[in-house]
């Protein structure tokens, strides 16, 4: 039966997706990163591919904004213009360009530079912030089409600029708001016909923000430098999965 008329969601998954969103929510702020790609899987699970990218991205977008509005006092707000500048024209040139390159190979070059930054942090650093952070508005946006890791691959970088942990996991929300946007806009998610998901989204992005709240009042009580051992952890882990799904669908492993 279809919940609410959410097509082959009935009460229990409803219900499933929405706790999934808050748990997501909560471990995305408390280790600044892996709540998005530990949700997309998830959900890849139970709902069909046509409408698993389109419904993920708007979840995300409306967590993406009450984590930013929770936590606005800690956002770095001099990086967020160029960043936005970047995501704009990664959204205009589109995923055209990319299309010789396999998602393998986009799996492992951002496997590879996960690991590279976070434990070579200088490297994070390189160059001026704000040129800096154009570029990397348009790689995340750019590639945000093929890999679900986008918001990992911006971790180690905001991470190698923020000066504490609420810092870190404020700017990456509002980041990540302007790149959910322009993979909407630039791909055409809002054309889907994902209208009969509106209550389960709303439902999901509620949960999110609960989550998000609780995740910042848990933020407050753990210390930078067990905060920074989370983050390095987790994103090693992730990166290393992406190294070895690439090298899995290559046929290496």
């Amino acid at each position: 039966m279809d919940f609410l008329g959410t097509p082959d969601i009935g009460l229990l998954l409803f219900a499933g997706l929405t706790f999934a969103s808050f748990v997501t929510a909560f471990i995305g702020v408390f280790t600044g990163t892996a709540g998005g790609v530990i949700l997309l899987a998830l959900m890849a699970l139970v709902m069909p591919p046509t409408v698993l990218v389109p419904v993920h991205t708007v979840v995300q977008l409306g967590s993406g904004i009450s984590r930013t509005l929770i936590m606005w006092r800690y956002v770095m707000r001099a990086i967020v213009p160029p960043f936005i500048v970047g995501a704009v024209l990664g959204a205009a040139v589109g995923a055209k360009t990319f299309v010789a390159l396999p998602t393998t190979s986009l799996q492992a070059i951002i496997g590879g530079f996960i690991l590279l930054v976070t434990w070579m942090p200088n490297l994070g650093r390189l160059g001026a912030e704000k040129g800096r952070f154009a570029v990397l508005g348009f790689i995340a946006t750019f590639l945000g089409v093929f890999v679900s890791a986008t918001g990992t691959f911006l971790s180690p970088f905001i991470a190698s600029a923020a000066p504490d942990r609420r810092n870190h996991v404020a700017t990456q929300g509002a980041l990540m708001i302007f790149v959910h946007i322009a993979k909407l806009v630039a791909f055409g998610f809002l054309g889907f016909a994902i209208s009969a998901y509106l209550p389960l989204m709303a439902a999901m992005i509620l949960a999110g923000a609960a989550g998000n709240w609780l995740g910042e009042v848990a933020l407050a009580h753990t210390s930078e430098k067990r905060y920074r051992l989370m983050l390095k952890i987790f994103l090693t882990v992730l990166a290393l999965q992406l190294l070895a799904r690439a090298a899995s669908e290559a046929g290496l492993l």
